[in-house]
């Protein structure tokens, strides 16, 4: 389940604007989403693999170029229909847990 939550925060995030790897651990991280690089670069390489995300690369001031993930087309699709079902599955669970009144 985490998996999928992960990923749909990924595509969040890079739906906002084109992220590059270690900001994006740093808003995860932020979010309380614990996340390693060992765990980030495995999911946007099947991300990409999938048409979910495409990367440019930047010219950074302090080193190499960096390499920024950006949603496309298709992912900002996906990431809709993802955003609808946990809404509905939020809902739902909301509702099982909630304390009925006596």
């Amino acid at each position: 389940m985490r998996k999928g939550v992960l990923e749909m925060c990924v595509l969040g995030l890079v739906a906002k604007e084109p992220a590059y790897p270690s900001d994006m651990i740093s808003q995860l991280k932020s979010a309380e989403l614990i996340v390693v690089e060992g765990t980030l670069y495995p999911l946007l390489s099947r991300l990409k693999k999938s048409g979910l995300v495409d990367y440019f690369w930047q010219e950074s001031p302090a080193g190499p170029p960096r390499k920024y993930y950006q949603i496309t087309e298709v992912g900002a699709t996906f990431l809709n229909d993802l955003t609808q079902s946990w809404k509905q599955l939020n809902k739902a669970v909301n509702y099982s847990i909630k304390k009925q009144a006596k």
